[in-house]
């Protein structure tokens, strides 16, 4: 198990049983020795829809009633939703789930009772699971599960709803036709419930029963087809959906092609009127000159970025938001919108980008195509290569971070490095001012390209090139390359 960008994660074989016992039990004796919960403090426990959950649940479950906690379960539910009804109740809670990851995996996300889990809590939490994997404690059989737990499935709902509603006037959506892409997302049905409230004519879309991953920075070639076939097919003015556990948005424009993640987030800075945005150095270079607020950049991950917000509050910044190039908005101030007070809530929200960009949709009476053309950002592109081995990441950067020769011959048949930066991974600008950014996984077995080029066109090559470049690379060095698809 590891602690990547996003909470802990492996192999859901491996997860469940024993370790998933002995995070849920570090967590919450780092919990106790914190002074942040007291024994017998309510915690909240949510999962995703992935068929792994349910039995890992069980097992935090378990351990945290071992522990002494009284466990509520919040059932299947958006990680925001869990960690809105955490902060209102100032109650730690843990959310299971794996979030785009394949339907192997799995993973569990930890918020204290004030949000997010931080690196330091990370450090801690690992060391005492550690502590307790020498030691064979809690090892043994369930004594509890989540059918002898206090039901709390609505009442952790209630509050997101009733926060969504409110964000726009009312029948702010009427006369748009919507397609909602379900997939096994667990924020599916809450989608479509309000979007239905703001008077739009809404489609639900490619429901399943079986878990499938949707990674809303590298979509799949399938799922390009499907959004590009609805699209047509029902004359829809937008597509929207959300990864596995409802944190990161997708929206799909009026041809079904999908919209950058950091272009939402940007909507959703100008929707709220922002005053400093938090954002990874993967998000769109053009962000800074896109609209009127300080842009701070951080390594990737929504533990960097409540870093970076919390630096900005606590610098008398007022209006603070965050996201990253997966479309997850955070806000780390109350904001004043549609006539009432928006409520701070520092972790990834898929329904605020999504709200915001159809509220544009609505009032502009323009296809979102040309709404997002608008924007003028740099063409951008990002890909992965999936079960890319750590080991074989790992070598790669430290051999381009290594010398400055390295990386020129690396990227030689790409073009000449005028610049890098190592802030997450490498970063780096070539002479024509194209960007190459190559990065592993914080969570998964997995290389990540980002590029930025002049036209869709450019970036589209320069990712390709990337992409070839990272393959041959580990060919060379007698590794067998990974032979899955790419995502793109």
């Amino acid at each position: 198990m590891k602690f990547g960008t996003s909470g802990l994660r492996g192999l859901a074989q491996d997860l469940k049983g024993p370790a998933a016992r002995r995070y849920a039990a570090a967590f919450a004796r780092h919990l106790l020795q914190s002074g942040m919960a007291s024994t017998g403090d309510v915690i909240l426990l949510g999962r995703d829809l992935r068929a792994s959950s349910p039995e890992i649940a069980g097992n935090c479950a378990d351990a945290l009633a071992r522990i002494g906690f009284a466990v509520a379960d919040c059932g299947a539910v958006p990680t925001p939703a869990l960690a809105l009804q955490g902060l209102s109740r100032n109650a730690a809670s843990l959310m299971v789930t794996g979030s785009h990851i394949p339907a192997d995996r799995n993973g569990i996300k930890f918020y204290r009772p004030d949000g997010e889990i931080d690196k330091a809590d990370e450090s801690a939490i690992g060391a005492l699971a550690e502590a307790m994997r020498v030691s064979g404690e809690l090892e043994g059989g369930m004594r509890a599960g989540v059918s002898a737990l206090i039901d709390e499935a609505s009442q952790c709902r209630a509050p997101f709803l009733e926060r969504n509603k409110s964000l726009l006037p009312a029948r702010a959506l009427a006369g748009l036709k919507l397609g909602v892409y379900q997939h096994s997302t667990v924020a599916r049905d809450l989608l479509v419930e309000v979007l239905a409230h703001y008077g739009a004519d809404v489609h639900p879309l490619g429901r399943v029963d079986s878990f499938v991953p949707v990674d809303t920075e590298a979509v799949s070639p399938e799922t390009l087809a499907s959004l590009r076939g609805w699209a047509q097919a029902h004359a829809l003015d937008a597509i929207v959906s959300a990864d596995g556990d409802g944190d990161r948005p997708l929206v799909a424009d009026e041809t079904g092609s999908p919209l950058r993640g950091d272009l939402l987030g940007l909507v959703a800075a100008e929707f709220l009127k922002a005053e400093t945005v938090v954002t990874p150095v993967t998000s769109n270079s053009g962000i800074e000159a896109a609209g009127d607020f300080e842009v701070v950049r951080t390594r990737v991950g929504s533990p960097f970025v409540i870093a970076g917000m919390d630096e900005a509050v606590a610098a008398g910044r007022s209006r603070v938001i965050g996201f990253e190039a997966n479309g997850g908005v955070l806000t780390a101030t109350d904001f004043e919108v549609n006539g009432r007070t928006l409520r701070a809530l520092p972790t990834r929200d898929s329904f605020l980008p999504i709200l915001a960009v159809l509220s544009l949709v609505a009032r502009q009476k323009r296809p979102l195509s040309h709404i997002a053309a608008s924007y003028r950002l740099p063409a951008a592109a990002a890909d992965r290569i999936e079960n890319f081995a750590v080991e074989i990441s790992a070598a790669l950067m430290a051999h381009l971070r290594a010398s400055d020769s390295n990386l020129s011959a690396f990227l030689a048949p790409i073009g000449q490095v005028r610049s890098s930066s190592d802030i997450d991974g490498l970063r780096v600008t070539l002479a024509d001012g194209r960007i190459i950014h190559l990065r592993p996984s914080g969570n998964a077995p997995e290389m990540r390209c980002y590029v930025e080029a002049e036209t869709d066109a450019k970036a589209e090559a320069l990712l390709k090139a990337g992409l070839e470049r990272i393959r041959a690379w580990a060919d060379g060095r007698g590794a067998a390359p990974p032979s899955g698809p790419l995502r793109a």
